[in-house]
């Protein structure tokens, strides 16, 4: 698979913000906001919290004209079902049309212990669902500024690809999101960010071959803007962005899917 053939993929995850009355309001804003022409270069996924993701789905049915915008997940358990009190599985997800669901995004590593090996179990459980895992990896600001970035990034990239089949990690998405960036203003540099993202898909290619590495899409996510979006994209190796904060307004979420707008 050719570079050119990676449609670059912008995701909004709101983490626990917005009832199901704002999202219903953010969805329709983002509607009006954005044309065919902004599907026809970029996918769109919304990351709700699990309390919107059946009030997002109904209000994207009751549309007349197919919404073009994916609705994701921010996080399933491994289990189909069972008794894991409080945890929403991906069976659930499956049945609400959700077409992506993050997995091991930095917040669940460091607030809830999330390991690789339940990070790999999750992956593995979303495929088998149908849906497609968005693996979350990076380093906090004490392991970049130690010099072990590539190791620890390296490190999640092969614990989370490991038991896919090739065809697998084509289709996956991985999203390098430096901790230290997310949520604090501060964002990697587009060289800092494409030469980790390089990484990444050179890793995926040892693991998983060059067919595989081609196809994989790898987002930046750490305080993505309107503003730095183009910059970033403009690298070869990010195909899209994992937006936290941005993707709660519609016009700034908007203002980074157009990213083209500003290259």
């Amino acid at each position: 698979m050719a570079e050119a053939a990676r449609k670059p993929l912008i995701s909004g995850n709101w983490k626990m913000n917005l009832n199901h009355f704002e999202a219903t309001a953010l969805v329709q804003k983002l509607v009006y906001e954005l044309t065919t022409e902004d599907f026809d270069a970029v996918d769109v996924s919304i990351h709700p919290p699990f309390t919107d993701i059946r009030t997002v789905q109904t209000y994207f049915l009751a549309e007349k004209e197919p919404v073009r915008i994916a609705i994701g997940a921010q996080s399933c358990h491994w289990e189909a079902s069972g008794a894991f009190t409080g945890e929403v599985s991906p069976a659930m997800l499956a049945k609400l049309d959700v077409a992506y669901v993050i997995a091991g995004h930095s917040e669940r590593r460091e607030l809830f212990g999330e390991t690789d090996e339940a990070v790999n179990r999750k992956v593995r459980a979303i495929y088998e669902h149908g849906m497609t895992p968005i693996l979350c990896v990076g380093e906090t600001l004490d392991e970049r500024e130690s010099g072990t970035t590539e190791a620890k990034v390296t490190g999640q990239v092969r614990a989370g690809l490991d038991g896919l089949s090739t065809e697998q990690v084509a289709g996956l998405v991985i999203a390098y999101e430096p901790i230290w960036a997310i949520g604090t203003g501060r964002t990697a540099t587009p060289d800092d960010a494409q030469a980790v993202c390089a990484t990444i898909r050179a890793t995926v290619a040892d693991v998983a071959g060059a067919d595989a590495a081609a196809g994989v899409r790898v987002q930046y996510g750490g305080s993505v803007k309107p503003e730095n979006a183009a910059d970033l994209m403009a690298c070869p190796d990010i195909d899209g962005a994992l937006v936290g904060g941005a993707s709660l307004e519609s016009e700034s979420f908007a203002g980074i899917v157009r990213f083209r707008d500003r290259a």
